[in-house]
């Protein structure tokens, strides 16, 4: 394993000859190159400025042209359910870079979110939370204790505090607790350091970025990449935070202007847990916007508050993806939706989902693919230990022949692989 720090270096090629270098690398080396490359990236490749150019944009620029380069012609298989949204405009199925690529990076930061990219992300998912001024930050949770350094921080120890979010109690430092300026002075970390040690390797090399900051940098990436490069924002926990008087659809609404992603043509796809939040986006913005589910007795934390009696279970079923449909484009369901598991991890026969929700005009993107066996069904894990990785790109093979339209992945390399092989097996180039 080597580290390589950036030099900040500009490739001297013109577009037309990076492009070509690009198929160069794609014919010489096929998936296996690719393969090799996200490997080597995932093991030790650091970047210090994730918005400038890198060593390897060559290696790691190839999965663009897996995609194709024909602007605005969709690459890919014919989608079931088209959305008239830019949505339509995206390969499919999709390919999500869930928090970036945890699998290899921090979550949540410039550096994960720029290595999905070069691993051939066509999304990248920021999760949205508030600072006590407002502004709108990156953290898979309001509470960061595991995704910060700020309990080494004897400035904010009295901050320190339990709160009560969705009906869990939850001890730790939260965001609404802290301006952007003292945000600022945390350095991130890696969530599962038991489970993914090298990402530690990382750990205080990036800030917390806001909303904004992934925006621009998506912005400025696709540029360089060549293509448009989506964002997925989801908001979090909305109605804790519009009970605290810090709700998020009016500023992530007003960010979306500001960055030019606001629109049904604009590149950015709304995602929530709770339909509310999905129903005051609509009246603000015209996105593309998805509903997220978890597991089949779960309720939306909104439904809870309201007293609406109806469960995930409910919410799946022919009547409740009508509903569904009459506020969002598609449905974000946790994978056991799909493909259910017993108690032994093993899979059972698929549910209707997939046939039920295209019925109903939604699209499908669940969550979440992970290479390691932890996260596997039983059929796709490889011995015994659970940090050890599986058989995930026979996983995500296999949800890609359910018929989904896309998913959230932490190891991007590995899904746009397995997409390679779906594509080839069903005669696309």
């Amino acid at each position: 394993m080597t580290y390589r720090p950036s030099d900040g270096s500009t490739p001297a090629e013109s577009a037309d000859a990076t492009a070509s270098s690009r198929r160069t690398f794609l014919r010489a080396t096929g998936a296996a190159g690719l393969g090799a490359a996200a490997f080597a990236a995932g093991a030790g490749e650091a970047f210090a400025d994730p918005a400038g150019d890198q060593p390897g944009d060559e290696q790691y620029g190839a999965a663009a042209d897996e995609r194709g380069a024909a602007a605005g012609r969709p690459t890919g298989t014919r989608p079931p359910v088209r959305t008239g949204t830019g949505l339509d405009r995206l390969p499919h199925p999709l390919i999500v870079g869930h928090r970036g690529a945890p699998g290899y990076r921090p979550e949540h930061t410039l550096g994960s979110y720029d290595l999905a990219l070069r691993l051939g992300a066509d999304v990248i998912e920021p999760d949205l939370v508030p600072t006590k001024d407002g502004h709108l930050v990156v953290r898979h949770e309001n509470n960061i204790a595991e995704t910060t350094d700020v309990a080494d921080h004897k400035e904010f120890a009295d901050r320190r505090t339990t709160r009560t979010i969705d009906g869990a109690a939850q001890t730790g430092w939260f965001t609404e607790d802290f301006t952007l300026a003292e945000l600022r002075t945390l350095r991130a970390k890696e969530r599962l350091p038991q489970q993914r040690q090298r990402n530690t390797l990382y750990d205080g090399r990036w800030a917390v970025p806001t909303f904004r900051e992934v925006a621009d940098f998506a912005r400025k990436r696709g540029r360089e990449l060549g293509r448009d490069v989506w964002v997925y924002p989801e908001t979090k926990h909305p109605s804790y935070f519009r009970s605290i008087g810090l709700p998020l659809e009016e500023r992530l609404a007003d960010e979306l202007r500001r960055t030019g992603l606001a629109g049904r043509g604009g590149r950015a796809i709304l995602q929530s847990f709770e339909p509310s939040s999905l129903q005051r986006l609509a009246k603000l913005v015209d996105n593309p916007k998805i509903f997220l589910l978890s597991g089949p007795t779960s309720q939306p934390y909104d439904f809870v508050l309201s007293g609406d009696k109806r469960t995930v279970a409910d919410l799946v079923k022919p009547e409740g993806l009508r509903w569904i449909a009459s506020f969002a484009h598609g449905l974000g369901p946790t994978t056991t939706l799909i493909a259910p598991v017993d108690a032994t991890g093993k899979l059972l026969p698929p549910t209707t989902l997939v046939k039920d929700a295209h019925a109903a005009g939604l699209l499908l993107h669940p969550y979440t693919v992970r290479n390691e066996n932890a996260f596997l069904p039983l059929d796709y894990r490889r011995g015994t230990d659970p940090n050890a990785y599986g058989d995930a790109i026979g996983w995500a093979k296999y949800l890609y022949e359910l018929g989904v339209d896309g998913f959230f992945t932490d190891q991007t390399d590995t899904s746009v692989l397995a997409r390679q092989d779906f594509w080839a097996a069903k005669g696309v180039n």
